[in-house]
């Protein structure tokens, strides 16, 4: 099936989209598919290639290699038109701080050629959606980062984008604000609008519809965060209260068989490599050791620990990898 067939229900659908900048590879034959009206969640760390490749959809940076299809537009063939259609929030939001919240507004209803005759309505839309009432004249540059994080997510919506893509959005917004935003977008969601989103958040991560984890540019599981937790993920998660959390903490992490500990609180939370092991092997380990465990429990894995794990094992297989490549380069000179 032709990309173009495959985008009949899709907002959003590449295949082997590629970015390299000279000899760096950036994003890595990502094939991604978001579904008319889904929330995705685009998670990964710092530097994985998020960034890269929502420019790539949005029609900013052209492709290496790969090809792709925006709400049924080709991004190699017409990326003027993908940027006319969607709605795009930086990381940097490209507000003016000079002007007030409803001269930034206007000024891209004007850039997103809202007509004339609706402006007015759609201005006045935005204002109640960002909760931005009272606050019309105020200049942009003195409004808080919640605030200025609403008007921004606004001014990408003010033309009624069918598909927005939201780049890291609640990146140094206070606890209470990001949790205002996602209300806001999961409203926008369930009402009909694509969102992409991209995130470092794990607790973000779990409100979206699906989930596609990149890791140094490749995409490393994807789907459902249920679907992911079932399929996907093998491992038992299992909490701990130790008596001596710290030393419990030291023995656990040297066992081959616990792939990441982590202290929660007063508690340690282990991602088990194995999926033969479980709790009462964790108790029986640190009391075979003469540590203290009043008790430990499976407990659901979260998306932090999916991520850890999935990290994990394509770390090792790169481990893997370059050995065996070492391997063949010894046996050439032997």
């Amino acid at each position: 099936m032709s990309l173009r067939d495959a985008s009949g229900q899709l907002a959003v659908v590449t295949r082997g989209l590629t970015k390299r900048f000279d000899a760096v590879t950036a994003v890595d034959h990502v094939d991604i598919s978001v579904r008319e009206g889904e929330l995705y969640g685009f998670l990964g760390p710092n530097g994985a290639g998020k960034s890269t490749t929502l420019r790539m959809l949005c029609g900013i940076l052209e492709p290496t290699e790969g090809e792709g299809r925006v709400l049924g537009i080709d991004l190699r063939e017409d990326p003027e038109r993908v940027k006319s259609a969607i709605g795009y929030m930086s990381q940097r939001f490209s507000l003016y701080d000079d002007l007030t919240v409803l001269e930034n507004l206007t000024f891209y209803a004007r850039v997103y050629e809202v007509p004339r005759a609706e402006r007015a309505r759609r201005l006045e839309q935005m204002i109640r959606l960002g909760d931005l009432g009272g606050r019309e004249r105020q200049l942009a540059g003195k409004l808080s980062g919640g605030y200025r994080q609403r008007l921004a997510l606004t001014c990408a919506l003010v033309h009624a984008p069918r598909l927005v893509f939201l780049d890291e959005p609640t990146a140094g917004v206070d606890p209470v604000s990001r949790r205002t935003f996602w209300a806001l977008i999961r409203s926008l969601a369930d009402e009909g609008t694509t969102i992409l989103v991209t995130t470092h958040y794990m607790d973000e991560a779990e409100l979206c519809d699906t989930l596609g984890f990149i890791y140094q540019g490749k995409i490393i599981a994807q789907g459902a965060p249920a679907l992911i937790k079932s399929e996907a993920f093998r491992a038992h998660v299992v909490e701990v209260e130790a008596g001596d959390p710290r030393r419990a903490s030291e023995a656990l992490a040297d066992w081959e068989a616990v792939e990441e500990v982590m202290r929660v609180g007063g508690r340690l939370r282990l991602v088990l490599a194995s999926g033969a092991l479980d709790a009462d092997a964790v108790l029986a380990r640190l009391r075979a050791q003469g540590l203290e465990a009043r008790w430990a429990r499976e407990v659901e894995p979260s998306v932090e620990d999916l991520f850890v794990s999935f990290v994990d094992k394509e770390r090792k297989a790169r481990v893997r990898e370059q050995l065996r490549a070492l391997a063949r380069g010894g046996d050439g000179r032997g």
